[in-house]
């Protein structure tokens, strides 16, 4: 047993160099420096305190940082009170997905998982995360098993994670993805930053599929990791008809500004035959039209070899009965 100057200069050389270690507080609680958490979140003020508080009962004790979309409901004054040790950020005006990008810049973690204020980790998923990633040096990000509250039963997008027809390599410790869900993934600092974090044309609602696409054509790898597991209690405090517009949006963006033209216009027409013919979808593309000038000049579509290895998922997209713009 590790005893007086030995013990401190052990915990000292492990947290400095990202391993886990015990509390001293309590000995069944390990504190892994090797993951922090970033939560974004806006007008959910009790949510906020909520996620906040099932982090901190995590055996991991990650670092928690909780960036503040601009709230007007005292979230930020309400979780700076209630958890000191909580790095808050408190932004002037709601930046989306951006918001993401701050708390990744205020953690020295080389590994952050993200948290939306309705999703919470599972107690040990974070560990097993960095412990992948350890082990796999061009991994980039899992993507968790995501259980829905109440109840408990997988969120249908699961069995798509879990059937992902994108071909990987073979050290690829689970199912290769084309994209992934935010508020259940660890991801690598390093290639988070490389890619350039969300983009902030895009906001938020799908943002994600433009992320794991720059990942993917620098050369990382992502994958689903069924023994990681992420509950959602979907929020009541949501807006259904502007997400959708937003990721209807999204969508085309994403398609005009990384996909060969020919792939491009087949999604389009997909797209134009299966959206929902109403005001929303019509003020959708309105809103993609007007970024025409900035698609023109951002278009950059991804290497063939990408393109080829994602090329499944256009079929699987079709088909799926998770992706939906309805609301």
């Amino acid at each position: 047993m590790l005893r007086g100057s030995n013990a401190a200069s052990f915990v000292r050389c492990a947290v400095e160099h990202g391993m886990p270690v015990k509390s001293l507080g309590n000995p069944f609680a390990v504190v892994d420096r090797r993951v922090g958490v970033v939560i974004i979140t806006w007008q959910r003020r009790d949510e906020a305190l909520a996620a906040v508080h099932r982090l901190r009962e995590l055996p991991e004790r990650p670092a928690v940082v909780l960036v503040d979309n601009g709230s007007t409901d005292g979230t930020a004054e309400a979780v700076r009170s209630a958890y000191p040790d909580v790095e808050v950020v408190a932004l002037p005006e709601n930046l989306g997905a951006v918001g993401r990008n701050v708390g990744v810049a205020r953690l020295r973690t080389p590994y952050v998982a993200f948290c939306d204020d309705d999703t919470w980790w599972e107690p040990g998923s974070l560990a097993r995360a960095a412990d992948v990633l350890d082990e796999h040096d061009r991994l980039a990000l899992v993507n968790a098993r995501i259980v829905v509250e109440p109840g408990g039963a997988d969120d249908p997008i699961v069995g798509e994670l879990r059937d992902s027809p994108v071909p990987g390599p073979d050290w690829l410790p689970g199912p290769a993805l084309g994209s992934f869900l935010a508020g259940a993934s660890v991801l690598r600092r390093e290639a988070f930053e490389q890619a350039g974090g969300f983009s902030e044309r895009l906001w938020l609602g799908g943002e994600e599929e433009l992320l794991a696409t720059d990942l993917l054509s620098l050369g990382w790898e992502l994958c689903y990791l069924p023994g990681l597991v992420v509950h959602h209690r979907a929020s009541a405090l949501r807006d259904a008809t502007h997400r959708r517009r937003v990721g209807l949006r999204n969508t085309l963006w994403f398609t005009w500004l990384r996909r060969p033209f020919g792939a491009a216009v087949r999604r389009t027409l997909f797209l134009a035959r299966s959206v929902p013919r109403d005001r929303t979808s019509a003020l959708a593309v309105a809103d993609a039209l007007r970024g025409l000038p900035w698609l023109v000049t951002a278009r950059r579509p991804r290497p063939a070899i990408v393109e080829a290895r994602l090329a499944p998922l256009d079929e699987a997209q079709r088909r799926s009965t998770a992706r939906r713009y309805v609301g």
